[in-house]
């Protein structure tokens, strides 16, 4: 917060300056940087802003308190909010937004044939459990994974676990396209990209349900919902989806979220925010 404090008065500079109509804050704590409103302020809540921030025990953080309460003011005083999911909406009180979440660019995260994509990455022929996400967040719970992993690899040596961090975002669908299951576990989530850009990629989806996850694979035959965080119910979902040993059908599910869609959306918003200033 502080980073964001000794910026305000460059980004206020720069409103002052520059012929802008509007301004849109992405999370809800960078909404400060546009304060006063000189400008309709447009905000989009994206997951810890509205969650707060989750420690190394899985506990919220007085830092994640502070930030929940700076933007739950900053959905007060927007002229629009967007949400990425609808469960964000009620951690903020709001009954006036927008569901937006972020969009895929199908161009990039499309199937592709997974031996070319093992053969480019080098990984071996073998059962690959992908997890994407930053190792260090105690949000994403990676220890729980690793337990669960080492629990089907108890029965199934054949099973690896390829875990993906910090690596260029051009990479990540030859990941998808190369392993066999994407695994989530996190305590949070608003709309995670990971999830539905494995989607776009047909890849199977183990998950605990948070965020929009329920709705995007329930219906999805070959994904799993589990339905608490124990190690044993992950690996339970796991063992079924490796057993079952097939892409799945998931690609048209997610053809909504088109980047060019979504941004239509946006632009939407936009312009609903300047024809209220104009009233």
């Amino acid at each position: 917060m502080r980073n964001y404090l000794q910026a305000r008065r460059e980004v206020q500079t720069i409103i002052k300056q520059g012929a802008f109509d509007l301004v849109h804050a992405q999370w809800g704590q960078s909404a400060v940087l546009a304060l006063p409103k000189m400008k309709p302020l447009i905000v989009t809540f994206r997951g810890d802003d509205a969650y707060g921030i989750v420690g190394k025990r899985t506990h919220q953080t007085v830092q994640g308190m502070i930030l929940k309460m700076v933007s739950c003011y900053a959905a007060r005083i927007a002229d629009e909010r967007i949400v990425v999911s609808q469960e964000l909406a009620s951690h903020l009180a709001l009954s006036d937004y927008h569901v937006i979440p972020s969009g895929i660019d199908f161009n990039k995260f499309r199937p592709m044939e997974r031996q070319e994509a093992r053969r480019i990455l080098k990984l071996p022929d073998k059962k690959l459990v992908l997890f994407v996400g930053d190792h260090s967040n105690p949000r994403k719970r990676l220890p729980l994974i690793e337990e669960a992993v080492a629990l089907v690899q108890a029965s199934q040596p054949d099973l690896e676990f390829v875990c993906v961090n910090n690596i260029p975002h051009q990479q990540i669908p030859l990941y998808m396209n190369a392993c066999d299951v994407l695994i989530l576990a996190s305590v949070r989530e608003g709309s995670p990209n990971v999830v539905k850009e494995a989607l776009a990629c047909n890849l199977p989806v183990v998950s605990t349900d948070v965020g929009d996850v329920r709705e995007r694979i329930n219906a999805i035959e070959g994904c799993e919902i589990c339905e608490d965080a124990k190690p044993e119910t992950i690996a339970a979902a796991l063992k079924r989806v490796v057993r079952r040993a097939q892409r799945v059908d998931s690609r048209n599910t997610v053809l909504d979220l088109d980047e060019h869609l979504l941004t239509q959306k946006v632009i939407d918003v936009y312009l609903n925010a300047l024809e209220k200033q104009r009233k």
